[in-house]
């Protein structure tokens, strides 16, 4: 199994573009030492020639063009033969339009998350133009399903069977939510992490964690490879950068300093941790930083845009 980090980055990327903050004025002036980062995409090979993707970036197209794994196949085509969505968030879902040309694919994701995307933005219909269109697929919580392509189920061949089983971590659903909606959808369904198996290799993918909670506890501790939210270092971030504003956990991510912070309730012990969807804000970004030093002392990885793991 080969696994990409296309874009490592929260919303916005990184620096991003009309942000002053110390971080982004440091990159442009070049006193910062850390890369330029697109915004949060994985993307997943269980065989050669076969790509899942991991939500769908507004970066996406760029992140696609970048890297020749992902050319078209033929006159037309395309190796990606599925999107698996962990939440309806704009950040995860904007992708998706990029891939509406004509192109017939599989979208897992929790009932609730499909009803945000299909039910509150119409502009998403261009999804069921292609032919066959656009089919969604429902991810149960906390029970394996395995991932079939737009096609065929490519797992019937010596690749194996990738498995993808969502994992409720708590969170909410997005704020453009209407209120014919509100109150209505189960909220253990809004975000989900995704714990993802092929014969006996896996990994977890949590790019918004709100909390650690016993089902985000279990996957971090039996997966062999994580890749968590390390949106902010700490819960005043971002009123410390602004002035104002709302606190790491409100917005729906664990910090990872303080009390009850991700690095204080996680050790990676030999396996590897990489913390990914970082905001601009974060310190980390700059590798001579104290806070990255801390995250790197404590066995911790910082993705990065072009990261490559194989299982």
């Amino acid at each position: 199994m080969r696994i990409k980090v296309l874009g490592s980055a929260a919303g916005g990327g990184f620096p991003q573009w009309n942000c002053g903050c110390p971080n982004c004025s440091r990159f442009r002036a070049g006193s910062l030492k850390g890369g330029a980062r697109t915004q949060a995409q994985v993307a997943v090979s269980p065989s050669p020639g076969t790509w899942i993707l991991l939500n769908a970036s507004p970066d996406l197209r760029q992140q696609l063009l970048s890297d020749l794994d992902f050319a078209p196949t033929g006159s037309r085509g395309t190796p990606i033969v599925a999107i698996v969505l962990t939440s309806a968030d704009t950040d995860c879902v904007l992708g998706l339009l990029h891939l509406r040309e004509f192109q017939p694919l599989r979208i897992y994701a929790t009932d609730s998350v499909r009803r945000v995307i299909c039910e509150e933005n119409s502009l998403f219909r261009t999804l069921e133009r292609s032919s066959p269109p656009v089919r969604w697929e429902t991810l149960p919580l906390d029970r394996p399903l395995p991932v079939v392509g737009a096609q065929s189920d490519y797992g019937s061949g010596a690749g194996g069977t990738l498995c993808c089983r969502a994992v409720p971590v708590g969170g909410k659903f997005p704020d453009y939510l209407s209120q014919h909606l509100d109150g209505v959808l189960p909220k253990k369904e809004a975000v989900i992490g995704l714990e993802l198996s092929d014969k006996n290799k896996s990994f977890f993918y949590a790019p918004s964690l709100p909390d650690l909670d016993e089902f985000s506890k279990r996957a971090l501790h039996e997966n062999p490879v994580a890749l968590v939210d390390g949106t902010f270092w700490s819960d005043e971030e971002l009123r410390k950068v602004r002035g104002e504003g709302k606190t790491a956990r409100e917005i729906g991510h664990i910090p990872l300093s303080g009390p009850a912070g991700l690095l204080e309730q996680v050790v990676p012990r030999g396996a590897r941790r990489i913390l990914i969807h970082l905001n601009n804000t974060n310190p980390i970004l700059d590798e001579d930083s104290p806070a990255y030093r801390a995250v790197r002392d404590a066995g911790w990885e910082v993705a990065y845009d072009g990261m490559e793991i194989h299982l």
